[in-house]
């Protein structure tokens, strides 16, 4: 019998064969990973590149000419005829010295004007707040009346005697406290102020006449004679 009859298939064929069915059928456990290796060392900044070529030039508009010579002025224009005239405007309010006119042509009647120094005062009677107789007064172009002398103080009592009703004067209390100054912020040059008067500091900022003449601070929404000066 010859080996061709005894073994069909070639030896190579055979470990093929035991190869192939040794990977399908009795594949191995796998191992242990193992150990990480260890990180490498950092690694340097790289050089800068080189500087490349600059890029074309942008658009360029078109040429610019030189400017031209300023013109001549031109031909004066012929005056136009005069337009119609226009109708009458409704009469304004009256100025300062008018309002003060048409005070003395009211209070003359109730006798309530007294002249001082070259100052008029005058009452309309009503007694408000603070606010309200500057208004009153600046409205009839005045202000509240302000004595600056022993006679201007005696005028503005007999007003006050006559209606028997304190009155604000054109005095307020400054920024600091305890110090009053004219509504202009000028410091006072008269003061007639009762005993241990003015003792608010700071709560009464606003000055009113006795009926016997004195000042005293008060607060600035009592309701007072209004008296006003020209």
């Amino acid at each position: 019998m010859t080996t061709s009859s005894l073994f069909p298939v070639s030896i190579n064929q055979l470990l093929f064969f035991s190869v192939q069915n040794c990977m399908e059928k009795c594949a191995g456990t796998p191992g242990i990973p193992g150990t990480p290796g260890a990180s490498g060392l950092p690694r340097r900044d790289g050089r800068d590149g080189m500087k490349g070529d600059p890029g074309p030039p942008g658009m360029v508009s078109g040429p610019q000419g030189m400017p031209g010579l300023p013109g001549r002025d031109g031909v004066p224009a012929v005056k136009g005829p005069q337009g119609e005239k226009g109708n009458k405007g409704e009469r304004g309010e009256p100025g300062p010295q008018e309002k003060i006119s048409l005070s003395f042509a009211v209070l003359t009647l109730e006798g309530k004007i007294t002249e001082v120094g070259g100052k008029i005062l005058t009452t309309n009677g009503k007694e408000v707040n603070f606010e309200s107789t500057l208004k009153a007064c600046e409205h009839a172009g005045g202000s509240i009346a302000t004595p600056k002398n022993q006679e201007e103080n005696d005028a503005i009592l007999d007003i006050v005697k006559q209606f028997n009703r304190y009155a604000y004067l054109g005095i307020r209390e400054s920024d600091v406290p305890g110090e009053f100054q004219y509504l202009d912020g000028k410091p006072l040059i008269y003061n007639n102020w009762y005993t241990s008067e003015p003792n608010g500091k700071g709560g009464e900022n606003c000055v009113e006449m006795y009926i016997d003449g004195s000042w005293n601070d008060r607060q600035c929404d009592q309701y007072r004679l209004t008296i006003c000066e020209f």
